[in-house]
């Protein structure tokens, strides 16, 4: 059909679906430029060439759009929409920054550091980083939230211990994910429940039957590789030598733990992401002038104008381009010298690139093409079950960004449930654990760069400890073909609403 005005071609011109070859060429453009930015720059790549990449991509996937007719209008419509779909992220970001630096500036990142060497055994400290991470964030009910805050405090208390900071951010992102899958106040839980159209709580206790024993696989894998590895020789002396230097540089008192304090309740609250870890940077920074103003004053490094004029430059500081303290002991610089809005900015960078490249597979049909032909291919559950599997992984490395992983299964893989009998929650439970658990371990999606700029370690060099995000698609493609906890329903040809253009919900609830 020729376009007109009101379509998103342009005039003159007819919109023509997109060919196989079509939808290829992005891909092929996505392995080439990332692969070589990886062979290139190696873990280096992720501070600007995988960028320059995703960029290039873009314009890929743009060319590949006006080739079909779409008007550029129309293109750049689409990029504004990715834009505002991450301006949530993006300010999560900017905040987390902020209070990473402030809460080394006030001692209470250094007080979660210092009690915890004292607490925190090298054997047990994997199992029980996961298992406190994923208290937490079932409580709050937010991935990003937690390993921000409590799992940034782990992971340098895992360096001062001597034990692998890599293995304990795979069992702060395994805990993390657990309670972002099985909290009721987690958006990406509520969202998935939403899509569906099943009750929430429905959900969770379907999604329980994957997570609870994947995150008991975890959990056990890290009592082994705790008990196995141990702390590198002489990390008790390392220890004690940082434990003594923490103590001499800040005053510690548990009131430097109240900015977690006040992030929890606000949490707890439903306050919005940015908002509650703005306040609680903001607060840091305040108690941080009155019980470390020695710290703050040092770190300013121009004592005239007077006691405020210092802490409101220190709080300002810490927040713009974090906190900085060369003590002389590299752990202890280490753990300290770190946070700002600043360190966020390649991170933002990356998480813009993936999800417009994201975004113009999906509205200009790059992705059904690729999903359509796979999808009249998979025969049996199982074959269904590996098909959704594969479709979210792979949207979260196509596409960058674990909503789309989320959204896309959810929409082109409803009727096909809903037509061989399976329950909805059979899918929401599915896209779960394929969509949202799998997104932290690509580097380039924003869960993946998130985790990585916040707890500084690289993803690849965590991604095999994340034992939690690698067993839980796992355990539900096994279900898929093993007709384990499948729900069943009457079966419906489920036909499309011509006027919403989705088919209705199924009328005969699960089992």
């Amino acid at each position: 059909m020729a376009s007109t005005p009101d379509t998103p071609g342009r005039p003159g011109r007819p919109v023509r679906p997109p060919s196989l070859l079509d939808a290829l060429l992005p891909l092929g453009a996505l392995v080439i430029l990332i692969g070589g930015a990886l062979v290139l720059f190696g873990l280096d790549a992720l501070d600007g060439p995988i960028q320059v990449a995703l960029v290039l991509c873009c314009m890929v996937a743009a060319l590949i759009a006006l080739k079909n007719g779409n008007s550029l209008p129309a293109i750049q419509r689409a990029e504004q929409s990715a834009l505002s779909s991450i301006s949530s992220a993006i300010f999560i970001l900017l905040a987390v920054g902020a209070l990473i630096g402030t809460w080394n500036m006030s001692g209470t990142i250094p007080t979660l550091v210092y009690y915890g060497l004292q607490v925190l055994s090298p054997g047990w400290y994997y199992a029980a980083t996961a298992l406190i991470c994923g208290v937490i964030a079932m409580s709050i009910g937010s991935s990003w939230t937690t390993a921000g805050t409590i799992g940034v405090g782990l992971v340098g208390v895992a360096i001062m211990l001597g034990v692998s900071p890599a293995i304990t951010a795979g069992a702060v992102i395994s805990g993390a994910y657990l309670g972002d899958k099985l909290s009721p106040l987690s958006e990406t839980t509520v969202l998935t429940a939403q899509l569906v159209k099943v009750d929430t709580y429905r959900h969770i206790r379907q999604q329980a039957w994957t997570s609870v024993p994947a995150f008991g696989i975890a959990v056990v894998v890290f009592v082994v590789l705790g008990l196995a590895r141990g702390p590198q020789p002489g990390a008790a002396q390392t220890a004690s030598v940082d434990l003594h230097e923490l103590g001499e540089i800040f005053h510690i008192t548990p009131l430097n733990l109240l900015p977690l304090v006040l992030l929890g309740f606000l949490s707890i609250k439903r306050v919005p992401a940015s908002i509650a870890l703005l306040s609680s940077a903001l607060f840091a920074g305040v108690l941080g002038a009155i019980l470390q103003y020695r710290i703050v004053a040092g770190f300013v490094g121009d004592p005239s104008g007077g006691p405020v004029v210092v802490s409101l430059k220190g709080i300002w500081s810490a927040m713009a381009t974090g906190f900085e303290k060369n003590s002389g002991v590299s752990d202890v610089d280490q753990l300290l010298s770190r946070g700002g809005m600043d360190s966020m900015l390649p991170t933002l960078w990356l998480i813009i690139g993936a999800v417009t490249f994201g975004t113009l597979l999906e509205e200009f049909g790059l992705i059904s093409r690729l999903i359509d032909p796979i999808l009249h291919a998979a025969r049996g559950t199982g074959r269904l079950y590996l098909t959704v599997a594969g479709s979210g992984i792979g949207l979260n490395i196509v596409a960058g960004d674990q909503y789309i992983a989320l959204v896309l299964p959810a929409r082109l893989f409803r009727s096909e449930f809903a037509r061989r009998g399976l329950a909805p929650t059979n899918l929401s439970r599915l896209a779960a654990d394929c969509g949202t658990v799998t997104s932290p371990l690509v580097p380039w999606n924003s869960c993946g760069a998130f985790m990585g700029a916040v707890l500084g370690v690289a993803v690849p060099r965590y991604l095999p400890f994340a034992v939690f995000c690698l067993a839980s698609p796992l355990l539900s493609v096994l279900y898929g073909f093993t007709g384990f906890r499948i729900n069943r329903i009457e079966a419906t040809a489920e036909p499309v609403d011509p006027v919403a253009g989705q088919p209705p919900e199924p009328a005969a609830p699960d089992s």
